[in-house]
């Protein structure tokens, strides 16, 4: 049985929590029933709507558990030679509230670095001199 191809159109039909399609390596699987489960949250899946996945899959370095997870919900492999680029407007919808851009994610460093800065400040002090503060 050959492996169903699917269209860029067809994979960018599917970016909603209602019908989701993530592409990983190729291969095109449906997770809609797997953004609940997913134990870092589905915001982390939402995220990659409408382009390729496997950056963010690998990088976070999932268990050979994890990706046998991912062989249920294989519905095929994209289309050969096609380039998925950004995702139109229409495809994606609004941004919502949940996913965040890689900005809006790497500002909580700036609001967690002071406050672990004066943490640490005020812990070296307190060992060094006996000195509550």
């Amino acid at each position: 049985m050959s492996e169903k191809i699917i269209t860029v159109d067809e994979f960018r039909a599917h970016t909603s929590k209602d019908s989701f399609y993530v592409l990983i390596h190729g291969k095109v699987y449906d997770a809609t029933k797997f953004l609940d489960e997913h134990p870092g949250g589905d915001e982390v899946i939402l995220a990659e709507k409408g382009k390729d996945a496997t950056e963010a899959f690998e990088d976070v370095g999932h268990s050979d558990e994890a990706r046998e997870l991912l062989l249920p919900m294989l519905i095929g492999s994209l289309e050969p030679n096609s380039v998925l680029g950004r995702p139109s407007p229409s495809s994606g919808g609004s941004k919502s509230g949940g996913s965040g851009s890689m900005v809006e994610q790497g500002s909580s460093l700036f609001t967690w670095a002071p406050v672990v800065l004066l943490a640490a400040w005020f812990g070296y002090r307190y060992y060094t001199t006996g000195a509550p503060y």
